[in-house]
């Protein structure tokens, strides 16, 4: 987790551009909603494991 800030940290304003762009080229700009819906179903999954709730 801190690794993850310090990189972000490190990483300017060009930088996160350029990555944005990559990633908006590599899958679209339809695919990018499903793999956030995704990601964010992933996380809120992963917190309930972690409080111990069953769906």
């Amino acid at each position: 987790m801190v690794l993850t800030i310090i990189f972000l940290a490190a990483l300017g304003t060009q930088e996160i551009l350029i990555i944005l762009i990559a990633i908006l080229l590599l899958f679209g700009g339809k695919k990018i909603p499903e793999l956030m819906r995704g990601l964010g179903q992933g996380i809120k999954e992963f917190k309930e494991g972690q409080n111990g709730k069953d769906s």
